[in-house]
């Protein structure tokens, strides 16, 4: 059975909600959707970043990720509004429940985004493109505001599909499209395809999507490692990975932050992962459970969203390891692009054991490792998560 694969995103998901709210509360006044206007920080203070904008603001030149400042002087006029993520969380989740209403296997790719494993459901819902219109139209006459949808039969393909022209529109890009539909595209409309690393294709010679993938992966491998390797797959459409639906229970033990400047330095991001990895670990062992496994996220300044997994040699609740393994990952996945968000997150959750994998070439002393978390759980939890920190993090502090 031809694998049918929906990857639904709203539009400005952050200003829509904002203009749907408003409406559904009987506010009159002008659609933010329909002015220049954006989702960001204090105008009055011109600090903070543009989170999302109205069409017209794009005309504009205003850019997702941007700074105030820098959206202000593209257009004087822009109509500000500062966040409001109880609502957005609020409005993603009745979205989500709409979704879950045509098939159980969802993947909340971000508060805005989804993939829907619809494979086999023609008979309840009709062919793709009309189960799409379905959900479509649903979403925008219950919610009050528009999504695209792309349809493909992979993830990645149909995540391309539904970045193509906005808003409120449903596209296909099945594998025997690529080569009509994606390959003339500029190289840097490909997934996981930074700035950085589009000027490293440059100077190879490769500007759109169809030269990455006809291009000679040895010659990828040498210049870009794993990381051409990766991008060469999906400019070829291939994609393995399956949409995946997490257990109601296993959610929670994952902690991510978005950076309030972007870090373009190892050892910065290497630290900001320290922190998480020291959150994480902390709240597994506070349920006396360990993980085997560790993936860590990584979100651009473009706002570009990668993510990798590992599973550890034994299970663990140690704060060491989970941080060992968010390093490793780390430096598999990013590229140099500047990074706004990091995330660690750990599966394979089951209850605590005495034992663990035996290695005759470890000589790490887990014993001392456990005594050192347990102690420092026992100082945070008696005088506050400030009361003890690691010496790395006290640099720049008083004395």
């Amino acid at each position: 059975m031809k694998k049918v694969i929906f990857h639904i995103d709203v539009n400005s998901a952050f200003l829509s909600w904002e203009a749907a709210d408003r409406k559904r509360r009987g506010e009159e006044g002008i659609d933010l959707r329909d002015i220049p206007s954006a989702i960001g920080g204090d105008k009055s203070k011109r600090h903070g970043i543009i989170l999302a904008k109205s069409t017209l603001a794009k005309n504009f030149g205003v850019k997702t990720g941007e700074s105030i400042m820098e959206a202000l002087k593209k257009c004087p006029d822009l109509t500000i509004v500062q966040p409001n993520h109880k609502m957005y969380t609020e409005y993603s989740e009745s979205f989500m429940n709409i979704l879950r209403d045509y098939t159980p296997d969802i993947e909340q790719y971000s508060i805005d985004e989804a993939f829907m494993d619809m494979t086999g459901t023609e008979r309840l819902f009709g062919e793709p493109i009309k189960a799409a219109e379905t959900i479509k139209n649903r979403i925008k006459e219950e919610l009050g505001f528009t999504v695209n949808v792309g349809i493909s039969d992979n993830k990645l393909l149909a995540k391309m599909a539904s970045d193509f022209e906005k808003p409120d529109k449903i596209h296909t890009l099945y594998t025997d499209e690529i080569e009509m539909k994606m390959w003339p595209l500029p190289v840097g409309d490909l997934l996981y395809v930074g700035k950085s690393t589009t000027n490293a294709l440059s100077k190879l010679g490769i500007h759109t999507i169809g030269e990455l993938a006809k291009t000679d992966i040895d010659i990828l491998r040498s210049n870009l490692k794993k990381q051409g390797e990766a991008i060469w797959r999906f400019a070829n459409g291939k994609d393995m990975s399956m949409v995946e639906t997490e257990p109601e229970e296993n959610k929670g033990y994952g902690n991510s932050t978005t950076i309030p400047f972007d870090v373009s330095d190892e050892s910065t991001a290497k630290m900001v992962l320290l922190s998480l990895a020291e959150k994480v670990a902390g709240r597994i062992r506070a349920d006396g459970v360990v993980a085997e496994s560790v993936s860590v996220t990584i979100k651009d300044f473009n706002l570009q969203k990668c993510s990798h997994q590992m599973m550890l040699n034994s299970q663990t609740n140690l704060t060491s390891e989970i941080h060992e393994a968010a390093c490793q990952l780390f430096d598999e996945l990013w590229d140099g692009t500047p990074i706004r968000l990091l995330g660690i997150q750990v599966g394979k959750v089951s209850r605590e054991s005495a034992s663990r994998q035996i290695n005759l070439f470890d000589n790490t002393d887990y014993e001392k490792l456990e005594a050192v978390d347990k102690a420092v759980d026992s100082i945070r939890n008696k005088y506050g998560s400030g009361a003890i920190k690691r010496a790395v993090f006290m640099k720049g502090e008083g004395k």
